[in-house]
């Protein structure tokens, strides 16, 4: 997931962009043009999109959302609120577990696969010519993230790395607004 969608990233050309993450932290390593990160306590974007000083709607090339969507309990609201914010031509890209123990924070409510990444996406009136969906996993990581120790380190010695469609540990995806 992180090699993919860094190369997603990277092939925007990240220092022309302006970008709000919500909720973490791993956009830091792009040098974008202006970087903000919004966390929950400041703002919950399901309760509608990101404001500037003037409350007027905050408009971005790029929002950017890792393991924050299956936190959320109005996932929809939220992502209709990102659309709000993106520029005409602008990106939502966001990476959600899948396969992975329940983990509130404050709470855990929703999982989706590659295809399910894409039909929300969608659904929210993202072009679905314009989306960008893949999942990764396979059944050895699927039985490391049962055991009591969680998340397991990853160990570059036994841990197979090879992706299986069949057991998806997390998905990902970049969409594009119209530019009309």
């Amino acid at each position: 997931m992180a090699r993919r969608s860094r190369q997603w990233v990277r092939g925007l050309k990240p220092e022309t962009l302006d970008v709000i993450e919500i909720s973490g932290s791993w956009g830091k390593q792009f040098g974008f043009c202006s970087y903000e990160q919004i966390w929950h306590k400041q703002h919950d974007i399901c309760t509608g999109p990101v404001l500037d000083k003037q409350q007027q709607v905050r408009k971005v090339d790029l929002v950017l959302a890792n393991q924050v969507w299956e936190h959320l309990d109005r996932p929809v609201e939220a992502t209709l609120n990102v659309l709000e914010m993106l520029r005409p031509g602008g990106y939502f890209w966001l990476a959600v577990p899948f396969f992975i123990p329940f983990h509130a924070a404050p709470h855990d409510c929703s999982r989706w696969s590659a295809r399910g990444l894409k039909n929300l996406l969608t659904e929210c009136g993202f072009d679905p010519d314009l989306i960008r969906a893949e999942q990764w996993g396979n059944r050895h990581a699927a039985l490391r993230n049962l055991e009591l120790e969680w998340p397991p380190v990853y160990d570059p010695e036994t841990d197979n790395l090879e992706n299986d469609p069949d057991f998806p540990i997390c998905a990902w995806a970049l969409a594009k607004r119209s530019s009309a």
